[in-house]
């Protein structure tokens, strides 16, 4: 591995260690792992920006995705438009901006970035790209919603029916992450016009995502009681799983210095 393949793995690893000991914690603990857990998420992605494509790239990253994350969440809480009428449970998960917790957006920022590095190895089209980035981001949250309502982060107070078997959560909320995700991807293209891509390796957001696919999967099936909600993510995120899976299987995928996306 090159040194900053190295120093972004470092977030990376330290955030599996922590998803591990999720499901070994309750209470308090819990809500301080989570806590944790989002920080890392996010940081796995910023520090891999940062030492790929320039701490001004980083930077533009996190202030689009977390200021429109911040924006929506506002929004929502505030009117019920667009992921439909939810509430925040108080003070678990630290400080807060007008009721949503500040981990929050950067959630959005640590969720949205291995998914969009991986569509954009899928696909570089912006056509192509933009769309496939919030596909990518449902696919998570459909892993993340049922979990955080199940440990009561969150509940939902809309009449809107949801997904069988998940029914609490209404499904207009994931209309509502699709168009939000898709105002940040069409936002993230044109500042990804700003950097020059050299090429750096990918081996660090790709790893991540397919932990949060995989991992999400089997924690969700077997060590949290979600068994409904493990199939819908690996449902969801496997829109972009299986394909980067064969790709990289066929080579029709690099990650290495130097190399390409779909080749």
């Amino acid at each position: 591995m090159t040194r900053p393949t190295v120093v972004a793995a470092v977030p990376a690893v330290l955030l599996v260690g922590v998803q591990i000991a999720y499901p070994l914690t309750e209470g308090v603990g819990r809500d301080r792992v989570t806590v944790a857990v989002v920080l890392l998420f996010a940081a796995s992605g910023l520090v891999h920006a940062a030492v790929t494509r320039g701490v001004r790239w980083a930077v533009g990253f996190l202030v689009i995705v977390s200021g429109i994350g911040l924006v929506a969440e506002i929004v929502g809480t505030a009117t019920g438009f667009p992921f439909g009428c939810y509430d925040y449970a108080s003070g678990r998960l630290g400080p807060e901006i007008a009721g949503v917790p500040v981990v929050v957006p950067l959630a959005w920022t640590g969720g949205v970035y291995p998914v969009w590095v991986v569509a954009g190895l899928l696909n570089s089209s912006a056509r192509v790209r933009i769309p496939l980035t919030a596909v990518g981001a449902v696919g998570w949250d459909l892993f993340l919603d049922p979990q955080m309502v199940h440990d009561g982060q969150w509940t939902w107070c809309s009449g809107i029916a949801g997904l069988p078997g998940i029914g609490e959560i209404p499904v207009i909320n994931y209309v509502g992450w699709f168009g939000v995700a898709l105002v940040m991807a069409a936002v993230l293209e044109m500042w990804d016009r700003t950097a020059i891509d050299t090429g750096a390796a990918r081996v660090v957001p790709v790893a991540v995502f397919l932990w949060t696919w995989l991992g999400s999967a089997l924690a969700h099936a077997m060590f949290l009681g979600l068994p409904v909600s493990a199939g819908y993510g690996f449902a969801g995120l496997g829109v972009l799983g299986i394909p980067l899976v064969l790709g990289l299987y066929a080579r029709r995928i690099t990650l290495r210095p130097g190399g390409h996306g779909t080749m």
